[in-house]
């Protein structure tokens, strides 16, 4: 069809590392964007696309990967269609000094309402008043917003990451919705902006990945390959964003068979700790 709009296809990776007790983003141009590049007729896949643009961007080879989503909405691109397929990638920080603008990012820098380990003081006193103007008395925008946000004694959800970004998006609170021409109803909340829609990629991962780590082990490929419990135990709580009863989660996981003791101890001060590595099942799985 003649003046028709070209459609550009996107892949874009989110790297998720876990260090010293914080969730980790791989990131370029100082922390604003995620590693990105279009699909080209050289690549045999995608994977094989988003592993050669990631390496020649960041230098950062990838292990396992998987398709995190696909984002075709008509106006995420003023040069015509863009499709972004996106995909989520878990690995272990690199102490090398990374070149140019790439860094290795703390994930809540963007999302720093998602981080309720410390007194969740944040909502009340920047979000909330916000969202108060917004709401005006909807109905259906204030059952939304507590629901996301803790409100009117609702519980927290840590899986709605995603959902409080796109409230906050959708209210226009957040930098990215001004940005895009959306009516402001306050102070934008904290957070560093991201180009484009890569916020918005960033939180459906970290969504992506607190409901995964409730039922499937992926956090083996956070770990070195033997840990204490107490190292497990700051990592579920880094992507998590609260912390967990030690001895419940002790409790927990060794009533199931995840792990197994090494026999050794670990180094260090304090009294020393056994070692644990994932079970046999759990690295034939890996591998």
């Amino acid at each position: 069809m003649s003046g028709a709009q070209p459609i550009h296809a996107e892949l874009i990776a989110v790297i998720v590392a876990v260090s010293d007790g914080a969730p980790r983003v791989l990131t370029l141009s100082d922390g604003t964007a995620l590693p990105a590049g279009p699909l080209e007729s050289g690549h045999r896949s995608l994977q094989a696309g988003l592993r050669n643009w990631v390496e020649r961007q960041t230098g950062h080879t990838l292990g396992h990967i998987e398709q995190l989503y696909t984002f075709a909405d008509p106006d995420r691109s003023r040069a015509g269609r863009s499709i972004s397929i996106s995909y989520l990638g878990l690995t272990r920080e690199t102490r090398t000094k990374l070149g140019g603008q790439v860094s290795w990012q703390d994930w809540y820098r963007y999302f720093p309402w998602e981080d309720r380990r410390a007194p969740a003081i944040l909502v009340e006193s920047t979000i909330k008043p916000g969202l108060t103007r917004w709401v005006d008395d909807a109905a259906d925008r204030q059952s939304r917003a507590a629901r996301c946000f803790a409100l009117d004694g609702a519980p927290w959800n840590e899986d709605l990451a995603l959902s409080r970004y796109e409230l906050l998006y959708e209210a226009g609170l957040v930098r990215e919705a001004a940005r895009d021409g959306r009516p402001v109803h306050g102070d934008f909340a904290p957070g560093i902006a991201m180009t484009a829609d890569h916020r918005r990629i960033l939180a459906t991962a970290i969504s992506r990945l607190r409901a995964t780590i409730k039922y499937r082990p992926v956090v083996f490929e956070l770990l070195p390959d033997q840990f204490t419990l107490l190292d497990l135990q700051r990592c579920i709580e880094a992507l998590a964003g609260h912390t967990l009863h030690k001895g419940n989660f002790r409790r927990l996981i060794e009533g199931q068979t995840l792990l197994e003791e090494t026999g050794t101890l670990a180094t260090g001060p304090g009294r020393p700790a056994k070692l644990y590595r994932f079970s046999a099942a759990i690295r034939a799985e890996r591998a």
